[in-house]
């Protein structure tokens, strides 16, 4: 375990809020997105949630930054989904995952 000095992270919640058909539409630009945001070092984390209702993404940064961002997020822009942020100060990390705050 490592300690952090609570570093900002932000969660998004995506919800769809379309058919899935719309959402599958979208989801070749929507993974280019999370391609740059990966390559960026902001994304941490993504992935669908069970069942398939819609996402969550784990970001570095802070909630401003972070909705900011996520309005780009070709989903919401489309109208396919809608993005919720919450900032959490992260204290504790697994060390793999605290390598990614250094």
């Amino acid at each position: 375990m490592a300690r952090l000095d609570a570093a900002p992270v932000s969660i998004v919640t995506l919800t769809y809020v379309a058919p899935i058909e719309d959402v599958d539409a979208q989801m070749k630009a929507h993974v280019a997105w999370l391609q740059s945001a990966l390559d960026e070092g902001v994304l941490l984390l993504a992935g669908r949630q069970v069942p398939r209702t819609g996402g969550v993404l784990v970001f570095r940064g802070h909630r401003a930054e972070v909705e900011a961002l996520s309005a780009t997020d070709p989903f919401v822009t489309s109208g396919v989904a809608t993005a919720a942020v919450t900032e959490i100060a992260a204290s504790f990390a697994a060390d793999t995952i605290a390598a990614a705050f250094s």
